[in-house]
């Protein structure tokens, strides 16, 4: 597959994945509005912090390496009976994670009261049962993604999200004292509904036309299974090796990435209740993160791991190849960029009328407004580093997975860079110090400060090794962070107006005013998007011949 029909498939793919997933999930986040008039926010904490760590540690550290290494570039003409076989060791390796974990959470953390939260030792084994289920679709998972099934991935995890919901939801009105069950239930029905979808989707497909149509390496449900290659390796020590190197690096990117998590849960920062407020805000928060940079970040992961040529700069790779890659990566820096200057600007003004409206009084009073407005910057640094981590990750070698080429260090009162290994233990620790820290002094916002002073170092990283995997070719896409001046005066006019229509209209004065108040956005934001298709006409086109789905088909 050229690099043009990558780049068309990675398009469709991210296409798909964002408009599936916002057409899917808007039934999720009315049903999670619906639920939260049912629910105690103490019940909320312990279900979607200390539970949810426990789905998303387990799965995360089971199957990410895996992912990594199997859809690099790296080994083009490889067995797929092998990939399986390898693939397959995920369970195993999430079994032994499943034993590990469930006993940490029985026994060495504070356990909530079980008059106000009952049924918690249960629920963990669940929760740990149904992390086990959803790894029995990883093998099915790699192959989609690898051969560009585009909507098989998003359909299955949007009907799973739907199905929990609405068992979440029935549950929840019927059986409220159920409490823990409840959820731990749905979570079941996630994950079971997940591995069906997949287990049925390639019954179908295996030895189908469309199939061959694609070259499909594989012709029958037989093969989906662990098998012994002849006259070949069990598996591809290979990618083997790969893959041991993205473990190493994934067990410390799960500590930055859930790293808040690990605080309250491990050193008790906050109680249940406020644990519960921030996990909706940073829900709602990360919704755009989810929607949209999450799939194209894993979208055009793909591609640029097949288009580059793993260890070697710009100079070394084939040019064709290196323009294309360029053009993308600086196309996807401007539109991320964009989308999350939009979103700071706005957010400040419309955080406690989102809350209020969503989550009624439970939200909008107290911490949640002031935590929203923070999320609304950290949207920002979170869409630049998914785009310059996807590139990074897809271009380095072996060995520059397992150690970074400079080392980035925060301590209590300074940054500083220096020639060493194992940068992401350095962030980690420093992350978990620099949390507890900003917690301490500010409450539940230290936890999105700290959030940012993470996402900063990363990008920091990220745009170094860019910039000098470019710094002897024609290609700038590091230029894609340069938003044209017009749209940033733009955006601070729009900020300034919808800051003073808040101070005026909202919130505590009726529908009428808060419509005033949504009007005045509204018209701002619109100039906004006025003034972004006048001055980046590059990314206008980019978006219309890549990312919209019927251009997509038109050239696919």
């Amino acid at each position: 597959m050229g690099s043009e029909e990558v780049l068309k498939s990675a398009s469709a793919l991210a296409s798909y994945s964002v408009l599936l997933q916002v057409m899917f999930r808007l039934l999720t986040f009315f049903l999670n509005a619906f639920t939260l008039r049912f629910v105690s926010k103490e019940l909320i904490g312990v279900v979607n912090v200390r539970l949810m760590l426990l789905y998303t540690t387990l799965v995360f550290l089971s199957r990410e390496a895996f992912r990594r290494a199997c859809l690099s570039g790296e080994g083009a003409g490889r067995d797929w009976r092998q990939v399986i076989n390898l693939l397959w060791l995920t369970l195993p390796l999430g079994c032994l994670w499943g034993v590990l974990l469930v006993c940490v959470w029985w026994w060495l953390l504070q356990a909530p009261d079980p008059q106000t939260i009952p049924h918690y030792v249960p629920a963990v084994g669940i929760f740990c049962l149904a992390a086990l289920t959803e790894l029995l679709a990883e093998p099915l998972w790699v192959l989609a993604h690898a051969h560009m099934l585009v909507r098989l991935k998003v359909v299955a995890e949007s009907l799973a999200m739907i199905a929990k919901c609405v068992v979440t939801v029935l549950m929840v009105v019927s059986a409220p004292q159920w409490g823990l069950y409840i959820f731990s239930a749905a979570q079941c029905v996630y994950a079971g509904f997940l591995l069906l979808c997949y287990v049925v989707y390639f019954l179908h497909f295996l030895g189908s036309e469309e199939a061959e149509k694609k070259a499909f390496p594989l012709h029958n449900i037989s093969q989906l299974l662990p098998t012994k290659v002849n006259g070949q390796p069990l598996i591809n020590w290979k990618l083997a090796t790969l893959t041991w190197s993205f473990f190493k690096q994934s067990f410390l990117k799960q500590i930055l990435t859930e790293g808040e998590r690990y605080v309250m849960t491990f050193l008790n920062v906050l109680n249940f209740g406020d644990q519960g407020v921030y996990d909706i805000v940073n829900n709602l928060g990360s919704m755009v993160a989810r929607f949209l940079f999450l799939p194209i970040e894993e979208s055009f992961y793909v591609f640029f791991a097949k288009v580059l040529e793993r260890g070697q700069n710009a100079q070394q790779q084939k040019q064709e190849e290196i323009s294309i890659a360029a053009d993308v990566l600086e196309c996807l820096l401007k539109l991320v960029l964009l989308v999350g200057l939009i979103i700071t600007a706005f957010g400040y003004s419309y955080s406690h009328l989102a809350l209020d409206m969503y989550g009624g009084e439970l939200l909008s009073s107290g911490t949640g407004p002031s935590l929203l407005q923070c999320y609304s910057f950290y949207v920002l640094l979170l869409a630049v580093n998914g785009v310059t981590e996807c590139f990074v990750f897809a271009a380095m070698s072996k060995e520059e997975v397992d150690r970074y080429m400079h080392f980035l260090h925060i301590s209590a009162s300074f940054l500083y860079v220096c020639r060493y290994n194992l940068v992401m233990l350095a962030l980690s620790a420093s992350f978990l110090l620099l949390s507890y820290w900003l917690t301490w002094l500010f409450g539940g916002v230290g936890f999105i400060l700290a959030n940012c002073c993470n996402m900063g170092l990363r990008i920091m990283h990220s745009i170094i090794y860019i910039h000098r995997f470019f710094q002897h070719s024609d290609h700038t896409p590091l230029a894609g962070l340069r938003p044209h001046p017009a749209l940033l005066i733009t955006l601070v006019i729009s900020s300034v107006l919808t800051a003073f229509s808040e101070r005026m209209f909202c919130c505590d004065h009726g529908w009428f005013l808060r419509l005033a108040h949504i009007t005045t956005g509204a018209v701002c934001l619109l100039a906004v998007v006025t003034v972004v298709f006048l001055t980046e006409t590059r990314l206008v086109q980019f978006i219309r011949t890549q990312l919209l789905p019927k251009y997509s088909k038109k050239h696919t």
